[in-house]
């Protein structure tokens, strides 16, 4: 970097700061959105590299899966519910990108994430994306995606009606709720695919596996699912 490009980015810097997303400390490079000691503090999982692990046993009898994973374990009041928020609430966008990269290079990483034809995002109903301006799922797949090399499908597999908020509702009460609500527009584009589910947070697993259930019935599909959180119940 010559001199002037320097002095350019120390102003850059001075007049609109990039800080960390998690503690808002001041940040050099603007290619990181959390800072050394944040990242060291995201509790990640290591799910992607252990068959059998808690995501693939949440699915166990319900739906069969090649593989599952989700990156980091959630706890309320903790710098990851922050992330989400950001993300969902906030709009910071590019937050979201940067957690779905981290967790792509550890499908690549885990060797079990092989042979993927599409990333999903888990659909939401149209008029709560119009609200929010986006779909969270879609954004962390994109990052997926980046680190994956892998092209995300949107908009082919869908939630065809509006479903109540899953939050404090048990696991067959959840499954009740979202029972019918997806479905898939064109399966002949997944026939024969490898797909990868993705959602922000996996809790009891029941709007993944409603949403799988309907991606599984294209003849020849299989499934993998990968979540940026995994929530106890």
């Amino acid at each position: 970097m010559s001199l002037l490009q320097h002095i350019v980015s120390d102003v850059i810097q001075m007049l609109y700061p990039h800080t960390c997303r998690g503690c808002g400390r001041d940040m050099l490079s603007r290619d990181q959105w959390l800072c050394i000691r944040c990242l060291s503090d995201l509790p990640h999982t290591q799910f992607a590299y252990f068959p059998g692990n808690d995501i693939e046993r949440v699915f166990s009898g319900r739906m069969p899966l090649k593989a599952g994973h989700s990156e980091f374990y959630f706890t309320k009041g903790q710098l990851l519910q922050h992330l989400i928020h950001l993300l969902k609430y906030k709009g910071e966008q590019d937050v979201g990108i940067f957690l779905g990269e981290m967790t792509g290079q550890t499908l690549l990483k885990s060797g079990r994430f092989q042979g993927i034809d599409y990333i999903v995002p888990m659909p939401l109903y149209p008029d709560k994306e119009f609200k929010r301006g986006f779909n969270q799922a879609a954004v962390l797949g994109e990052g997926i995606s980046k680190a994956m090399q892998v092209p995300q499908l949107i908009g082919e597999v869908v939630r065809q009606r509006a479903t109540e908020t899953q939050t404090k509702k048990h696991r067959t009460e959840r499954w009740e709720n979202v029972r019918d609500g997806f479905k898939v527009l064109h399966p002949e584009k997944l026939q024969g695919k490898h797909i990868l589910l993705v959602d922000d947070v996996i809790t009891t697993g029941a709007s993944m596996e409603a949403c799988g259930a309907i991606i599984l019935e294209c003849p020849g599909a299989s499934l993998s699912v990968a979540s940026l959180a995994h929530a106890d119940k």
